[in-house]
């Protein structure tokens, strides 16, 4: 069995002049925000695509959540002042980095340079600050195709791009594509297990999460249920099969089940039973044909570019899994 490329641990980059790393905090996270829509509005523009709204809202929640999780993987760039407070005599934050550590696997979900300060080596020092110091650790990210600078650069550890992650928008046509459960299956909504110990539902999940994603990662799940996805468990008897989240803000996702043969039916029901204000919109993993197959079939059409999953070692099965975003698996 070929051993994986281990993340060489040197000493981290040189920081470009004047600039400082410290520990983020609530503060920072609105110009966090800012620069992730910078960035990504400079390279979209120079390949004539359309920006990103500027309602900076949910990826403002998205950082919360990751900020709450993992503070000390969640670290700001300052240009200036002494670096210990994002004030105005402090200084700009030109740069930021957020990672989350589930069981054994490390997550880059953020890393991002004001466009002015690229070019710099500042993000190559940000990422050498946030690398865990294990070993053994898998490190894993999702990156836009569009960028081959930030590909090779993870590229360097070890993080390779190996899987493309595909964005579907629209809405089912039919159901005929989905198929529907297979006998003895049912959907639980998670709502009507509250009668049950909570426990139980936890334990179901979990498990699923384990032997699918490769990590258990509670804390994600209840983020999702605040950000007002409905879950449902899939049962076959007693036995938890799998689980979909599904919001009314259209966003579909996470989707986990133990048979792969269960993921359309899966996705055919959350979509009937969780009716959106506008469109339904997921990022399915190239592995999982069982999804996107029945999704273009019903009418869904492929969004953006692909984005990258890139990892140092394989930690999940794809083909039975469809993550949160590219910033949360």
């Amino acid at each position: 069995m070929t051993r994986p490329i281990a993340a060489p641990r040197v000493a981290p980059g040189r920081l470009p002049e004047g600039i400082r790393v410290r520990r983020a905090g609530t503060a920072d996270l609105p110009a966090c925000g800012t620069i992730w829509r910078d960035g990504i509005n400079d390279y979209l523009g120079r390949l004539n695509q359309r920006e990103i709204p500027d309602d900076l809202s949910a990826i403002g929640r998205l950082h919360a959540h990751l900020l709450a999780t993992d503070p000390e993987t969640f670290l700001v760039a300052v240009r200036g002042g002494d670096g210990r407070a994002a004030t105005a005599a402090d200084g700009r934050i030109v740069a930021f980095g957020a990672a989350v550590r589930r069981d054994e696997v490390w997550f880059l979900s953020m890393l991002f340079v004001a466009p002015e300060e690229q070019g710099s080596g500042l993000g190559r020092a940000l990422l050498d600050r946030i690398l865990p110091d294990e070993a053994d650790a898998v490190l894993a990210t999702a990156t836009d195709s569009q960028q081959p600078i930030s590909n090779g650069l993870y590229a360097r550890y070890g993080i390779v791009p190996r899987m493309p992650l595909l964005s579907l928008v629209g809405r089912p046509s039919g159901t005929d594509a989905f198929g529907a459960l297979p006998s003895g299956v049912v959907a639980v909504p998670f709502e009507d297990l509250a009668a049950e110990r909570h426990g139980n539902l936890a334990a179901a999940v979990d498990s699923l999460d384990r032997e699918v994603v490769g990590f258990a990662h509670p804390e994600d799940h209840r983020f999702l249920r605040q950000e007002g996805r409905r879950g449902f468990l899939f049962r076959h008897g007693s036995r938890a099969v799998g689980y979909c989240y599904a919001s009314e803000a259209g966003r579909v996702g996470p989707i986990v089940v133990r048979d792969s043969g269960l993921l359309p039916a899966a996705l055919g029901h959350v979509l009937a039973a969780v009716e959106p204000r506008g469109a339904s919109a997921l990022w399915a993993p190239g592995f999982a044909d069982r999804a996107i197959v029945p999704l273009v079939r019903a009418g869904f059409r492929l969004d953006q570019f692909p984005v990258l999953l890139c990892w140092t070692r394989p930690f999940a099965d794809f083909s039975r899994y469809v993550p949160i975003s590219p910033g949360l698996l």
